[in-house]
C-alpha cells in the first residue's frame, strides 16, 4: 500500500448545470449491484423521497432480507418475474411476466409520481430477448424530468449505457462464492 497525502484543495469545480433526474447503471460481473441502488433507494426515502423498486428477476412472493427491511420503512419493492431462467418451468411464462411487470415499471416512470424508480436485473429480460429495447429507452428518454431511475444487471445493454447519465461497472476481483463458500442469508439474500 502506498501511503497519499490527503488533498488540501478540493479537486473538482462545482457543477453549475441544472438539477435533474438521472439515469443511473450498476453492471458488470462483480457484486453489489442491485446493492448498490437499494442504497440509493433508502438515501431518497430518508430525504422523504418517493420510490418505488421492481425486481425482474424476483417472485412476487419473494422474502429476501431487503423486502423485509423495505416493508418495515414502508419502500414499496414488488417481484415481477419466477425466479432466475434456470428455475424456470415455462420460459415463455417467464417472458410474459418480464413483459406485464415492464408495463407497470413504465408506468411509475411516466406517472412521475416517483423520484425514484429502480428497475432490479432488468437486464436479464432485456438480453434474454424478453423485453424490446427500443420501448425502454424510449420511457427513459420520456420520463418525466424529474425522475431519476436505477437499472441493475450484467451485460446492459450499450445503448443504455449510452444513454445513461451515471454508470458504473462492477468487476469481479475476488467471490467467496468461487472459494466454495454457499450464499449466505443476510449477505447474498
Amino acid at each position: 500500500m502506498q501511503i497519499e497525502t490527503p488533498p488540501s484543495e478540493k479537486p473538482y469545480e462545482k457543477p453549475e448545470g441544472e438539477r435533474r433526474g438521472i439515469v443511473i447503471v450498476n453492471t458488470g460481473d462483480g457484486k453489489g449491484k442491485s446493492t448498490a441502488a437499494f442504497g440509493l433507494a433508502l438515501r431518497a426515502h430518508g430525504r422523504g423521497k418517493a420510490v418505488k423498486i421492481y425486481q425482474f428477476m424476483k417472485v412476487p412472493s419473494a422474502r429476501f432480507g431487503e423486502h423485509r427491511m423495505f416493508e418495515q420503512i414502508g419502500i414499496p419493492i414488488e417481484g415481477l418475474g419466477d425466479g432466475f431462467s434456470w428455475k424456470s418451468q415455462d420460459l415463455e411464462r417467464s417472458g410474459q411476466l418480464a413483459r406485464d411487470g415492464w408495463e407497470k415499471a413504465k408506468a411509475a416512470i411516466l406517472s412521475g409520481e416517483f423520484f425514484l424508480v429502480v428497475l432490479d436485473e432488468i437486464t436479464y429480460p432485456l438480453i434474454y430477448g424478453w423485453l424490446p429495447l427500443e420501448g425502454v429507452l424510449e420511457t427513459l428518454r420520456a420520463r418525466p424530468k424529474h425522475v431519476h431511475v436505477a437499472l441493475t444487471g450484467r451485460r446492459c445493454p450499450p445503448e443504455i449505457i449510452e444513454l445513461a447519465d451515471t454508470v458504473t461497472e462492477m468487476t469481479m476481483v475476488k467471490h467467496a462464492f468461487k472459494a466454495g463458500i454457499p450464499a449466505q442469508r443476510g449477505i447474498e439474500d
